[in-house]
């Protein structure tokens, strides 16, 4: 199904004063809300299996028809304050869904009660979970927060001598939380649903040193990182940190498609407009590139 974007960016637009300045037990309850809601609808398409672990909880979104082996590892968004398990099983069940593969949702600790380095500890332990569980190969994706996270998981990797994913899907991935790109003021109007403001108050709850290359990413050693497919939408204030981080990735002689979306938004594809049908179809032929098939 596919909702109007007019539709979208006016909801988006009424709800971003009030959750700017909302408490952040209110802004969980939102963003959790909505994530339900995603789940909700892919239910006849997709079944969820718990799967606990000491310090979080996570679910697999396992669609009723499989036809890729492997896994997505899906690191959901937030700004690393926000998203229970709820919020992300929703966008993972949209993904295995539509991609017919396994979906691996951890609810990764939160800040500011589990400051950094906790999502990242979160993270590494799913991964190695999955290594244990999927022989097909592992993609990473992710949103926002999810996005810078996924980068800061695979410098961890390296660091550990682990095997690596086979590839990573940042969608309007936050890679910089020195908060240095350019794009934040000119897109200050035209994107409903993040805001500086948000941005500097999640940082200020996350800590760690936001130079440090494992709280914020951009400034990492990028060399041998997996292929990558990013998206991000023109009008978003993040798109500077997925402009920037495709640029170094190249640099470091690395795979990268950067794919930005005339006048979209943060986080565009969760909300299922026109444009999401297109990004879905690269994401498809990114895994198809990446995974293989399998005979389910």
């Amino acid at each position: 199904m596919t909702i109007s974007e007019k539709w979208v960016r006016a909801e988006l637009s009424l709800l971003r004063p009030l959750l700017t300045n909302a408490s952040l037990e209110t802004s969980r309850t939102a963003q959790n809300r909505v994530g339900a809601l995603m789940a909700s609808t892919q239910r006849p398409r997709v079944r969820f299996e718990p799967c606990e672990f000491d310090r979080f909880s996570a679910e697999w979104a396992i669609p009723r028809r499989r036809k890729r082996e492997g896994a997505i590892l899906y690191l959901h968004g937030g700004g690393y304050v926000a998203g229970d398990l709820e919020y992300a099983k929703g966008f993972g069940a949209v993904l295995a869904a539509k991609h017919h593969i396994r979906v691996f949702c951890p609810a990764y600790r939160l800040a500011p009660e589990h400051p950094y380095p906790a999502a990242l500890e979160d993270a590494l332990t799913a991964y190695r979970y999955l290594l244990g569980e999927e022989r097909g190969g592992i993609v990473l994706c992710g949103e926002s927060a999810g996005g810078g996270l996924m980068f800061s998981l695979v410098a961890r990797l390296r660091e550990e001598g682990l095997e690596l994913p086979r590839g990573l899907i940042p969608i309007s991935p936050w890679c910089d939380l020195t908060l240095s790109g350019s794009s934040y003021e000119p897109n200050r109007l035209s994107d409903p649903a993040l805001t500086i403001e948000q941005l500097k108050h999640f940082r200020e709850m996350y800590g760690g040193d936001p130079t440090d290359p494992l709280v914020s990413p951009l400034f990492s050693d990028l060399a041998g990182m997996p292929d990558t497919l990013i998206f991000a939408g023109a009008g978003e204030i993040l798109l500077d940190d997925a402009v920037r981080m495709h640029l170094r990735l190249g640099e470091a002689g690395c795979s990268s498609q950067l794919t930005v979306a005339d006048g979209m938004w943060h986080a565009y594809i969760l909300y299922g407009v026109r444009a999401a049908r297109s990004a879905h179809s690269q994401i498809s032929k990114f895994l198809d590139a990446h995974i293989g098939g399998c005979d389910e």
